[in-house]
């Protein structure tokens, strides 16, 4: 009796695992291959830090198109321009949607913003808000005195810090005068505030919204493994008061922002910043508190670490390639001249800088997995079963990386943009650093003047090169981990300045 009953169990514990996994498979369908998951974790502990080259590796082994599970949560990852067309363009629809973890659901005030929102009215009517009022060339080109203001800042900053006593000749870290340019130039974009004065100090409303920041950053990366497995999610409970002050910190200080700007505008008119735009326009468009809130929000998460992602990848290129820097400054030298400094209205005279910019976010994308995007309803992706309510993510970095249609992809060659006219904005499904099809990100335009101007000012102004006794190999060109990718050793360089004139290091200022 006693061995009937244990045989009993043993083919129980067998068979249910056994039967389960059938009626899932025949619930979810023909699903893509992918690395064999562990019961309950799925692929969490087989998944490497870095997960871009993660699921490349996976893509050579299993095929272009995968499924990673996170936990009891399924992710269909792609990774050729085909099936990125088939994600973004064929299903595009299908696929919009996006999903929320619980710190998400709770930032975005369950989807009120753009980035979070589930496609539909909601999306449909703050992405127009987006298209045909807040990135129209008109108001990009309005703002782009501040942008030329904030990247001579830049410039006098790293020529003060190459040209003080006892710095000559010694490496400085570059992102550090990256960021400045980028936190000062999304804040004055979004709110029309300079937090921070000449000489780099911060003010308190600056202050303040650093700590957002930064406590936003720490909120959300403090979410356990429980988020993947939502039957354990009552394990962990989140702390809804550690959300409520934030969220309530960060609303208080946008709404004064806001107060600001609504006593300026009756005194002095509407200028051309976001958050003048998102007052007049709320009525017009029905836009709650939350997405007004939200949608400055997006611009600034968006916005600022990107853009000091993209500029130090691009000069750890330059550093590392000097036949590349010098054909750049050729080019400077002969449009622009030693006697004046460049303007973005020199862009359209400078297509070498152009195919610089696209170079280094084809090989550099800031966020190489793109945001993820949910099934709404059955789909088919290369052939698999796609089910309602997958993740499916589209891996721009293997995407851009791919020998099929890249000649010697791993090289660093803008001359690959001059021989063939390939758009970076969507359009062409072998390069997506912004995107594409309804979730593009509507500040494309925005992002690539910024990094091109930046880019170019440093090659106009100064000769970089590598400390001395490095050599272009010894550079570690390897990402951190997360949703964007910085370097992982932050770029050290030797810079010289190389125009003669002392004045044109001076920062341009605009009070806008």
């Amino acid at each position: 009796m006693d061995g009937a009953l244990l045989l009993s169990l043993a083919l129980a514990v067998v068979l249910i695992p056994l039967s389960l996994a059938l009626l899932n498979r025949l619930r979810l369908g023909r699903l893509p291959p992918g690395p064999r998951p562990w019961p309950v974790l799925g692929n969490l502990r087989q998944i490497k830090p870095i997960r871009c080259r993660c699921f490349q590796e996976w893509a050579e082994r299993y095929g272009p198109v995968i499924s990673v599970w996170f936990g009891s949560g399924l992710t269909v990852v792609v990774s050729t321009s085909e099936l990125a067309k088939e994600v973004l363009k064929e299903n595009d629809q299908q696929l919009a949607d996006r999903p929320r973890n619980r710190s998400t659901q709770r930032f975005s005030r369950n989807g009120q913003d753009l980035i979070w929102a589930n496609y539909g009215p909601h999306y449909i009517k703050v992405r127009k808000l987006c298209n045909l009022e807040l990135f129209t060339p008109k108001r990009l080109e309005a703002l782009r005195p501040i942008r030329e203001d904030e990247v001579t800042a830049m410039v006098e900053s790293v020529y003060r810090a190459a040209t003080a006593p006892g710095n000559v000749g010694k490496p400085l870290v570059v992102r550090n005068h990256l960021s400045m340019v980028a936190f000062n130039n999304i804040t004055r974009l979004a709110f029309g505030k300079r937090f921070m004065n000449a000489n780099g100090d911060i003010d308190e409303q600056g202050r303040e919204f650093k700590t957002i920041v930064n406590n936003g950053i720490k909120i959300g990366a403090s979410l356990s493994v429980a988020e993947f497995i939502w039957y354990l999610r009552w394990l962990c409970p989140l702390n809804e008061e550690l959300y409520k002050t934030h969220n309530e910190r960060r609303d208080r200080l946008t709404m004064k922002i806001i107060d600001e700007h609504a006593k300026s505008l009756k005194e002095s008119g509407a200028k051309q910043h976001f958050v003048d735009a998102l007052f007049t326009l709320k009525e017009q468009y029905d836009l709650s508190e939350d997405t007004v809130i939200g949608l400055l929000w997006d611009m600034i998460t968006a916005g600022m670490d990107t853009t000091v992602i993209s500029v130090e990848w691009a000069m750890a290129e330059l550093v590392r390639n000097p036949r590349v820097q010098k054909k750049l400054q050729e080019e400077l030298d002969r449009v622009v001249g030693r006697e004046r400094i460049m303007l973005e209205t020199d862009f359209q005279n400078l297509p070498y800088l152009q195919a610089v910019v696209k170079e280094s976010l084809r090989l550099h994308p800031p966020t190489p997995l793109m945001l993820p995007h949910k099934a709404s309803t059955n789909v088919k992706i290369g052939g698999y079963d796609i089910p309602k309510g997958a993740n499916v993510m589209v891996n721009v970095w293997a995407v851009a990386r791919d020998p099929k249609v890249w000649s010697n992809p791993l090289e660093y060659r803008p001359e690959r943009f001059l021989e063939e006219n390939i758009d970076i904005k969507g359009s062409d499904f072998r390069v997506l650093p912004f995107g594409a099809g309804r979730r593009v990100c509507p500040g494309a335009q925005l992002g690539i003047n910024l990094v091109a101007s930046m880019i170019g000012h440093l090659l106009h102004h100064f000769e970089w090169s590598l400390p001395e006794g490095t050599r272009p190999e010894d550079v570690n060109m390897m990402e951190s981990p997360g949703m964007v990718t910085f370097m992982g050793t932050p770029l050290q360089a030797v810079t010289k300045p190389r125009l003669e004139k002392e004045e044109l290091y001076n920062r341009v200022p605009v009070e806008m």
